[in-house]
């Protein structure tokens, strides 16, 4: 137990309840201490087994495909730090990857990238999905105990979508896809992108969430405080999934894995509104949708990353949707979380079992991973 961490009966067992030791010996415990900034942060020991660590959010560019959107290219790098480390394709970006998930304790990422090719026409937005589903296969093939990846989709086009997803996971061995909060604007819950997520469901796989902002709120959302994202990403993703709630789209497919990015935006904060509104104004619910439970009851079918940034609001996270459906996530390499393993260690609420899910074994077994 975590009281128990610092005295001499765990250090002497170390099989009750968790420890975990820096490279200098010294015990890694909440709220700073420990190795958590050496070269490489000393392994969780949970019950006297090494708990395993994947990073379910981690993202790259591949340069071939940027080149494809061409005079568009230049608004798509982010303002932020950790640009250049995205590039994995440059040796000295992979390796310094592999450094950066040591000092995290990260065992394996996933990674993906978010989509900047929906505007762009069927063959070119096709050849960026190629370029880049190759490339995850290349890097995630020579480097499998360390990397995994979500594939790239021309969602715009559904048809091709489907082809491509299919064509990633069984060909190239990926878990999923990532996709936007919506096809610059237009929601997933439409009826012409369910032949997508008929596939991912057929096909067991994940379809990743990953915001890009609000941009009907542009105006509102400009001025100091980078707003866009603060507030425009969480958005985005809290509108794609209550309205794949709403919609009925997880009745229709009951076996559908979703994964919200960012905690799943501001979904798991304040869900039990979602339960009284065709209470509190039928006139705005379709009486032709019916849902088969209440609507935050859904939650518990949806997979969340813990980007959130504090034990509190991982302690409700987890309270809302359940440990079962929460992955480690980091947002990497841009730097918004890192420490994501001490993040989850020092929750206190959480138990041993709660931890060892969170930190690995959620994703391994839902995203088919072996490390």
């Amino acid at each position: 137990m975590i009281k128990n961490w610092l005295s001499s009966d765990t250090h002497a067992q170390g099989c009750n309840g968790f420890w975990f030791c820096s490279c200098a010996g010294l015990p890694i415990v909440p709220g700073g201490g420990g190795g958590s900034t050496a070269t490489r942060r000393a392994p969780v020991i949970i019950r006297g087994k090494r708990a395993r660590t994947v990073d379910a959010h981690a993202h790259c560019y591949f340069q071939a495909g940027l080149d494809l959107m061409g005079a568009d290219a230049k608004g798509i790098l982010p303002p932020v730090k950790g640009v250049p480390e995205h590039f994995l394709q440059v040796a000295p970006q992979l390796d310094a990857r592999f450094e950066a998930m040591d000092r995290m304790g990260i065992d394996l990422q996933v990674l993906s990238i978010n989509p900047f090719w929906y505007k762009k026409d069927r063959e070119t937005a096709e050849a960026i999905c190629r370029i880049h589903n190759e490339s995850f296969a290349e890097l995630c093939a020579n480097h499998p105990k360390r990397l995994s990846a979500f594939a790239s989709l021309p969602m715009q086009f559904p048809d091709l979508a489907v082809q491509m997803l299919d064509e990633a996971v069984r060909k190239h061995g990926l878990k999923g896809a990532a996709i936007g909060g919506s096809v610059a604007g237009d929601d997933f819950s439409n009826p012409i992108y369910h032949p997508v997520l008929a596939k991912a469901q057929e096909l067991g796989v994940m379809l990743f969430i990953h915001p890009q902002s609000t941009p009907e709120l542009a105006a509102r959302l400009k001025g100091n405080g980078w707003l866009s994202n603060v507030i425009g990403n969480p958005l985005d993703t809290t509108i794609a999934l209550q309205k794949l709630i709403f919609e009925g789209v997880f009745d229709k497919f009951p076996e559908l894995k979703v994964l919200g990015a960012h905690g799943g935006g501001f979904l798991g904060s304040y869900a039990p509104r979602m339960d009284r509104s065709c209470f509190v104004s039928p006139q705005n619910c379709n009486p032709d949708i019916v849902l088969k439970k209440k609507p935050t009851e859904y939650l518990r079918q949806i997979y969340f990353d813990s980007l959130v940034f504090t034990g509190e609001a991982l302690r409700h996270l987890a309270a809302e949707v359940g440990t079962a459906q929460i992955m480690i996530g980091t947002d990497h390499p841009i730097p918004w979380e890192d420490d994501p393993v001490g993040h989850v260690m020092a929750t206190p609420e959480l138990n041993d079992d709660d931890r060892l899910a969170i930190l690995g074994e959620n994703a391994i077994r839902v995203l088919g991973l072996t490390l």
